[in-house]
């Protein structure tokens, strides 16, 4: 069972009456976005950027993606930083996130799982946020999103795709979720990363992939996989999550073993309230059901004084999840491509 979530329009995946109808929007909406992103950069940060990003509206895997590229520009003789515009959260930055003092609310919940792992930006202002790399002693900045964004010169531009989503039926918004015209967006990218969760292929993937061939640009697949499955393997779940897509989070763990019995979908990034923790709780506890949630959304509940929210919190169990690259050696041959001088 899905619960409530703030869904795409399903036009945006099947197309139809609607998204014709939106046509002349949308076309507005490509020139103005395809001309933006075609602008020269203004400004050259002081060491490599790679922007992990996505084609269209919505949730692909760039924060997991960004979890395991700072552990393989470490390996490749980096100092990584993330920089992040802190989705969800009230700060504008920039400002460097500190757990112990920060939470979702103030600079989302995404930074909060970044900063667990690396010197951690929040910056809507991307160029703003450049100040601060020399206090988190970075040589590489990795932008979590941002691709679509001209200002800051890439040196390496990662799309994310959802191999279960593809790019919807392949229109800008509003007609589609495509957040600029696929053409422009393909001319700027440097490779994509296409992640597999367990779920079904989308019917325009493949299309998209013979046009990355015929431009010969780089294919790099992945899995998110399950951490530690052995933990959730074989248990009846009732899994909830208000992430891009949650069904995605469902699909990888039920190829890691686990039985969801139900999913509760909440919308991306949503703050739960005391009576969605009340509702989870009594649902879990009707059926027999373990509670199992996503970091993100544990991270939205860290700080709660609710008492729901915090009962909430003691009784779901966390579903962490790694993306793997298939051929981890490309990743790291093109990370390792920016050390190069010629590069900047």
């Amino acid at each position: 069972m899905i619960g409530r979530q703030m869904r795409a329009p399903d036009f945006w995946t099947s197309g139809g009456v609607a998204a014709t109808a939106l046509a002349p929007i949308a076309a507005i909406w490509g020139l103005l976005a395809g001309t933006r992103m075609r602008r020269r950069p203004s400004v050259l940060a002081p060491v490599p950027v790679i922007a992990v990003g996505n084609f269209t509206a919505g949730g692909a895997g760039k924060t997991p993606t960004t979890a395991t590229l700072v552990g393989l520009a470490r390996r490749a003789g980096f100092s990584p930083a993330v920089m992040t515009r802190g989705y969800g959260g009230d700060l504008a930055g920039p400002v460097r996130v500190d757990a112990s003092r920060h939470g979702a609310d103030e600079v989302g919940d995404e930074a909060l799982l970044h900063a667990a792992l690396a010197p951690t930006i929040v910056a809507r202002d991307r160029t703003a946020g450049l100040a601060l790399l020399a206090e988190c002693g970075a040589d590489l900045v990795i932008l979590d999103d941002g691709f679509q964004n001209p200002t800051l010169a890439k040196d390496l531009s990662l799309v994310v795709v959802d191999r279960g989503h593809g790019i919807g039926n392949g229109r800008v918004m509003p007609a589609g979720p495509l957040r600029a015209p696929l053409a422009v967006q393909l001319d700027l990218a440097s490779a994509l990363v296409v992640v597999d969760s367990g779920e079904a292929e989308a019917p325009g993937l493949a299309a998209l992939l013979a046009e990355a061939d015929r431009r010969r640009l780089p294919v790099l697949s992945a899995r998110l996989v399950l951490e530690a499955p052995e933990r959730l393997a074989g248990r009846r779940v009732l899994a909830w999550a208000g992430i891009g897509r949650p069904e995605k989070f469902a699909a990888t763990l039920a190829a890691a073993g686990v039985d969801v019995v139900e999913l509760v979908a909440f919308g991306d990034h949503q703050r739960l309230e005391p009576a969605d923790a009340e509702d989870l709780l009594a649902r879990a506890e009707a059926r027999g059901l373990d509670l199992v949630t996503t970091e993100k959304d544990v991270a939205r509940l860290a700080g709660r004084m609710e008492p729901a929210l915090m009962r909430l919190a003691l009784a779901v169990r966390v579903a962490s999840v790694d993306l793997v690259f298939d051929d981890e050696a490309a990743v790291s041959a093109l990370i390792a491509e920016l050390h190069r001088p010629a590069r900047r």
